[in-house]
């Protein structure tokens, strides 16, 4: 994928579902993945032309995995003009070494976020930006049958509201394999995952999953993306232009 085709997209998403305002400040989550990294080049492409004036701020929460460098990452933050935080925890330690979790994702994941949030909150950030994909849209939702029994997905924007933050997902219409492209060709420095778990989550399954009914029924993962998208869920209604 082309870096103006990543511009094209990301606008699209934004502007249907009305994301950013003049004036945001947005705090992006840069995990060390190739789907936060991408992420961060299509806002800072777009904080130079899009006609709402916007901010960002990159932020990292080290998790305290040994040998998880940033430094690859606050190089490419420099090299794109924008200000770069790493937030040092000790959340593994706590996770997998003193709770010895069985099932660590859940935890993990709202420890996580608090110290995204707080973070983002104390550099005056209004709004947060999560890397979430076209996929992650299909997975989701799939999960939400196979796991829960009902029809649901996270939403294009979410108010939150004990933080006083809006957390949008600019990267809605972008493929998996177009990011993966992306980061082959613009070279991005992915860092790879340090974490035990990996590979081994109910997602990683229902991923799988999402392969061979697509190769089984081609037009399989368009159908699951455009029942998302098409206005049933609430929080799915497009902006009116």
């Amino acid at each position: 994928m082309q870096l103006q085709r990543l511009y094209s997209l990301t606008r699209k998403a934004i502007d249907d579902y009305d994301m950013i305002n003049d004036g945001d400040r947005i705090a992006v989550g840069i995990s060390g993945g190739k789907d936060s990294l991408t992420l961060l080049y299509a806002l800072a492409g777009l904080r130079r032309f899009y006609p709402r004036k916007f901010e960002i701020e990159a932020i990292t929460v080290n998790l305290g995995f040994e040998g998880f460098d940033t430094s690859r990452i606050a190089a490419l933050c420099d090299e794109l003009n924008v200000h770069y935080s790493e937030v040092k925890t000790d959340i593994a330690e706590v996770i997998f070494d003193i709770r010895k979790e069985s099932n660590p994702c859940s935890l993990c994941a709202k420890m996580r976020k608090g110290a995204f949030n707080n973070t983002a909150k104390e550099l005056g950030c209004n709004k947060s930006a999560y890397a979430h994909h076209r996929d992650d849209v299909i997975e989701t939702a799939l999960m939400s049958l196979i796991y829960e029994g009902h029809f649901y997905c996270f939403a294009p924007v979410t108010y939150l509201d004990r933080m006083d933050i809006t957390l949008i997902r600019p990267l809605l219409y972008i493929d998996e394999c177009d990011v993966i492209g992306f980061k082959n060709l613009y070279d991005l420095p992915v860092l790879k995952n340090p974490c035990p778990a990996d590979g081994e989550t109910k997602r990683e399954y229902v991923k799988a999953l999402v392969k061979k009914l697509e190769a089984e029924n081609p037009g399989f993962r368009d159908r699951m993306f455009n029942a998302v998208t098409n206005g049933i869920l609430p929080t799915w209604i497009k902006h009116e232009k």
